[in-house]
């Protein structure tokens, strides 16, 4: 909201002296946020002219210039020599110059230079270079402002261009502060200036019986949430205005400081109300309506072309304003450009009105047409405005525009009052946490205009009409808060119990993140929607139907499902990174995923009371009614985990390297995990791994099918992997400090199995782990061989083992005899030989 000064002191006592920060800082105090600070941005010498003669001279170029003689002033050198391209002014003229040294906004520096073969010492200027408007018409006469000013008067000064404005933000909560009528109130709430309320002018009634009664009425059959769309419409005539005077200087320098165009008197009026007031306004051209007003919602198939000049198709919802010729503006938004004021307008009808934030604001959005009007209906209008709005109105055409103001028009007034608010007189001191007194916090309320009357024990409180947002007592704490200053509000910080810090789970999680990221991962957190085809290929085994969480409200209508996996998170986040040239990928994501039960039906329509804790049972109810969220960990790999080099060829990742991927997060989470090959929908048969521990599945690794690869649009090979890792988490059980290393040699053996070729490798290395005891520290696979000299139908397994003990260096006889005792459970098992 811009509030050019001069405006603002017209209503709340500033002083003389006040600068554009110092107001700002005020204001801030009281709670809004400073912007900027807007002015006309030119310097002087600015001066009135008057154009003596001129010479047309026409150009080689097919331009005519006009050499003029301009009188400035004795005390600016008398008469000077100008050149000017425009042919809009006549001798006799005054007009405004500027003079060499002074600058106009761009920055644009004036200087004596030879044009055209003179030399042109200054430059009579525009509205538009002054910066009073955005059309370059011509040459700015002084007698089209209906000014008459002696030659060498300061034109800055006389045109208003001397003032400035103050630009807050207004939360939408505060809708009275669109306006210097509630910014003045304001100022006065922070500096305690004595405000003069101009919603308080003593203005006469719009004659209702009288025979140029303007007929007006309100049908609206659809309320939107049982309110109706029109609580207050008043409407005034005026006549035999002349739309063709100019619009005053000192109106169009502050409509212009306000962020608004000038465009004629009449709208200049009604814009300058609606920012003075911050009650919109609208002009209808009398003698183009027919009949009376009636205010209703939208017909189906009902067009209405409103003031842009685009036709628009309406919604039933829409409230519209209307004539016996059908729908004549959108209400609140918008007018209708059949009715519009034109130079040609003699009478006019004016229009304030209170409409319902709801409507207006739906209305705005559905036809992406935001205003000034809807900004601020949005927001909530003083609903004890529009009578005043209106007749102010009135008065400024009468005083301007040469109307005539006929006292006469139509109106709908309802009775409105504010509800009571119940505010204990200990409750604001306890919610804010500072010990304000009763007169304290009964001189704040009183401030911001509620009626406060005492009672035992706590007071009731009126608040005042154009304050919307006082609705319960946590508001008007706030308004005490705000008007007393927050510095007063000590900042404590509240003192952590000992003792506290992250869960177990949470530290497993953080452990696993920072495990992967120091791999080389990279953490890729994406959207939990996904479709319910993705959900049931990735989130089960064979790719049959499961159940799946669909939201009522999605952000994307094709993926309104909650992802029951990772994994097509991941394959949309390194489609996207492939389709920009990264081709070599390793990504993670740690997230929950959503897995109902069959049969079960999610969710309440029962909602707990505010501010007030819930008992035991409302909240098992409300857990009840949400679906199993356990946080999985997810990887994926496409490209060359190792990019080629000098001497070096490239390695492409394979299920080798997710599977490296998993034994990180296991060692994170403090399992082990265990691995066998197994089968899943979506990922290459042969290529597919089962990951368990202690004998419970906690996830799977594999390469996706070509098949799937594709249709994700990912060329080559991606693997993925995903653990459960909450479920690795609880099956880490408790951690305990680490033994000490022992300080004496390892003993290294290597063994080779023959055995069925069907017979995992996984089963192979735990039959070895069960049989050689507490001496075996490590245990891992180096070889698989099927070849020459190895029984078809067979494989030979190489495993090397790595044997110490705590107490003593051991001799090459124990390591083999804890060596043979674990062949010799695997050759139990499975019939396993020693390879000679």
């Amino acid at each position: 909201m811009r509030v050019p000064l001069s405006w603002l002191r017209e209503f709340v006592d500033l002083p003389d002296d006040v600068t554009p920060e110092a107001v700002l800082a005020d204001l801030v105090r009281v709670g809004f946020e400073e912007e900027d600070v807007h002015g006309f941005e030119l310097t002087g010498p600015i001066v009135v002219g008057e154009v003596l003669s001129f010479d047309a001279e026409p150009q080689s170029n097919g331009k005519t210039i006009r050499w003029c003689q301009v009188d400035v002033g004795e005390a600016e050198g008398g008469v000077r020599g100008i050149v000017c391209g425009a042919g809009n002014f006549f001798a006799g003229d005054k007009v405004v110059v500027t003079l060499p040294g002074a600058v106009l906004p761009g920055p644009f520096p004036i200087a004596a230079r030879k044009t055209y073969g003179h030399v042109s010492d200054g430059m009579i200027a525009s509205a538009k270079e002054l910066g009073l408007g955005d059309e370059h018409s011509g040459i700015l006469r002084l007698v089209e402002l209906g000014i008459d000013a002696p030659v060498g008067t300061d034109a800055i000064a006389l045109l208003g261009l001397d003032d400035v404005a103050v630009d807050i933000n207004v939360t939408p909560d505060r809708g009275y502060a669109l306006s210097v009528r509630g910014v003045a109130r304001e100022y006065s709430h922070a500096t305690g200036a004595v405000f003069r309320d101009p919603g308080l002018r003593p203005w006469g009634e719009v004659n209702l019986r009288d025979e140029q009664a303007f007929s007006v009425a309100v049908d609206d059959r659809a309320p939107i949430r049982g309110r109706e769309g029109a609580t207050e419409f008043v409407a005034r005539i005026v006549r035999d205005v002349d739309p063709t005077k100019p619009t005053p200087a000192w109106m169009v320098a502050r409509l212009t400081l306000a962020g608004i165009r000038s465009l004629g008197i009449l709208i200049d009026i009604t814009n300058y109300v609606m920012i003075e007031l911050g009650q919109p306004i609208h002009g209808y051209d009398l003698d183009r309506l027919t009949g009376g007003i009636t205010v209703r919602r939208a017909q189906q198939g009902e067009t209405l072309e409103t003031l842009d000049g685009k036709v628009r198709t309406l919604d039933p919802e829409d409230l519209l304003i209307t004539d016996e010729s059908g729908p004549i503006g959108l209400a609140g938004v918008m007018g209708g450009g059949t009715t519009e004021m034109t130079d040609a307008t003699r009478n006019v009808l004016i229009e304030a009105a209170t409409f319902d934030t709801v409507s207006i604001a739906r209305t705005a959005r559905r036809h992406k047409l935001p205003s000034e009007a809807s900004r601020r209906f949005e927001r909530g209008v003083d609903p004890a405005i529009p009578f005043v709005a209106a007749a102010r109105v009135a008065e400024l055409m009468v005083a301007y525009a040469g109307g005539t103001d006929t006292r006469a028009g139509g109106a709908l007034l309802r009775p409105y009052s504010t509800p009571g608010i119940d505010l204990p007189q200990d409750f604001v001191p306890g919610l804010i946490g500072v010990a304000y007194t009763p007169e304290e916090i009964v001189a704040a309320l009183e401030m911001v205009g509620c009626r406060v009357t005492a009672r035992a024990g706590d007071w009731a409180v009126s608040p005042p009409t154009w304050r919307p947002d006082l609705t319960d007592k946590w508001t008007l704490a706030e308004e005490v808060a705000r008007i007393e200053g927050y510095d007063r509000i000590p900042s404590i910080l509240p003192t952590p119990p000992s003792g506290r810090g992250l869960t177990i789970a949470q530290q497993g999680r953080r452990r696993a993140a920072n495990a992967l990221a120091a791999a080389g991962y990279v953490e890729t957190p994406s959207f939990p929607f996904t479709t319910e085809a993705a959900n049931d290929l990735h989130g089960s085994e064979s790719g049959e139907h499961l159940p799946s969480i669909k939201l009522a409200n999605p952000l994307d209508g094709q993926s309104p499902f909650l992802r029951r996996s990772l994994v097509p998170g991941l394959l949309e986040v390194a489609h996207r990174n492939v389709s920009r040239g990264f081709t070599d990928l390793a990504l993670f994501e740690s997230g929950t995923v959503f897995l109902p039960a069959p049969g079960v039906t999610y969710g309440t329509d029962t909602v707990p009371p505010l501010a007030v804790r819930p008992d035991a049972a409302t909240l098992a109810a409300l857990d009840d009614a949400i679906p199993p969220q356990p946080r999985h960990v997810a990887v994926l790999l496409t490209g060359n985990v190792s990019p080629k080099q000098p001497g070096h060829a490239s390695v492409a990742a394979d299920v080798a390297d997710a599977l490296d991927a998993v034994r990180t997060i296991a060692a994170a989470a403090g399992v082990t995990v265990d691995v066998a090959q197994t089968r899943r929908a979506a990922l290459h048969p042969g290529r597919t791994a089962v990951l368990s521990v202690h004998g419970r599945e906690v996830g799977y690794a594999g390469e996706l099918l070509p098949a799937v690869a594709q249709a994700a649009e990912l060329p080559g090979r991606v693997i993925v992997a995903e653990l459960d890792l909450d479920l690795a988490l609880s099956l880490a059980g408790e951690r305990v400090v680490a033994a000490s290393l022992s300080g004496f040699p390892a003993a290294t053996q290597d063994v080779s199995l023959v055995l069925g070729a069907e017979v995992p490798a996984a089963d192979v290395r735990a039959a070895l782990h069960d049989g050689a005891g507490a001496l075996l520290e490590s245990l891992r696979l180096v070889d698989d061989y099927r070849g020459a000299g190895v029984p078809e139908g067979a494989k030979s397994l190489t495993f090397a083992l790595r044997f110490r003990a705590p107490d003593r260096t051991l001799t090459a006889a124990e390591a083999t005899e804890s060596k043979l005792a674990g062949v010799a459970v695997a050759a139990q098992r499975f019939g396993a030989t020693l390879r000679e």
